[in-house]
C-alpha cells in the first residue's frame, strides 16, 4: 500500500519543540510561601481559573493577581512574568535544518495548550517560529486539547482535510484525539524516533 501523501504537519510545542521544566518555574513562585514547587503546581492546575487562563478568558495581569493573592507571593508583575517563563528551556529540541526541510514541502502549524505570557516569550526567543506560518494557541482560539475544535482550527488554518495532516504530540491522549478526527497522530518520544516515524509515513525531508 503506497504511503499517504500528506500536505500539513502540525506540531505541539511543549516537550516536542521546547523542553519543559515545571519545577524551575514553580521554585521561583514557591520562595517564601512555605509551599513546595510541586504543591504550587498541583494547586495551580486545580485552580478554578486555570482553564480560563489556558483558553484566553483571563488577562495576564488578572492571572498574576489571582496567583499572587492565592499563595501570598510578593513578586512584581514583571518578575512574575520572568519566573513564569522559566518553565521554557532556551534550547529547542528539534534542529532548525530539519524543520526547514519540512517547511519546504509541507504546511507547518503549531497547536498548543498555552497562555499569553508563554506565547509572547516563545515567539520572541525561538528561531523555529519562522517555519510555522500557522499557529493555533488555546489562549487565542478559546478552547484546548483534547477538544476537537482546536484540531479543526489547525486544519482550517492549513486549508487541508484531516486525512492530509499529521499531528505530533508528546501526550498520547492528545495524539489519539487527533486520530479520532482522521488526522495521523504521532506520539513524540525523541527527535530520532520522530524522523523515523515520518519516513515510515512517506514524509520527505531531504535537502533539495
Amino acid at each position: 500500500m503506497p504511503a499517504a501523501k500528506y500536505r500539513a504537519i502540525i506540531f505541539d510545542i511543549g516537550r516536542v519543540l521546547v523542553r519543559i521544566d515545571v519545577h524551575r518555574a514553580m521554585a521561583g513562585l514557591a520562595e517564601n510561601t512555605g509551599l513546595s514547587p510541586e504543591e504550587i503546581w498541583a494547586a495551580l492546575e486545580k485552580h478554578p481559573s486555570w482553564l480560563d487562563w489556558q483558553e484566553g478568558r483571563m488577562a495576564p495581569r488578572d492571572f498574576y493577581l489571582s496567583v499572587t493573592k492565592r499563595f501570598g507571593i510578593t513578586l512584581t508583575f514583571e518578575r512574575f512574568v520572568a519566573v513564569w517563563n522559566r518553565v521554557l528551556d532556551p534550547e529547542p529540541m528539534l534542529d532548525g535544518s530539519f524543520l526547514g526541510k519540512l517547511a519546504k514541502k509541507y504546511r507547518l502549524c503549531l497547536l498548543s495548550n498555552t497562555d499569553p505570557i508563554h506565547v509572547a516569550h516563545l515567539e520572541a526567543n525561538y528561531d523555529f517560529f519562522r517555519f510555522f506560518p500557522h499557529r493555533i494557541y488555546s489562549c487565542a482560539v478559546g478552547t484546548s486539547k483534547p477538544n476537537p475544535l482546536i484540531y479543526r482550527a489547525a486544519l482550517e488554518a492549513c486549508k487541508v482535510a484531516a486525512q492530509d495532516a499529521i499531528y505530533i504530540d508528546d501526550i498520547a491522549a492528545y495524539a489519539e484525539a487527533a486520530r479520532r478526527l482522521g488526522i495521523a497522530g504521532i506520539v513524540f518520544q525523541s527527535p530520532e524516533q520522530l524522523a523515523e516515524e515520518l519516513r515510515t509515513r512517506g514524509v520527505e525531508f531531504r535537502a533539495e
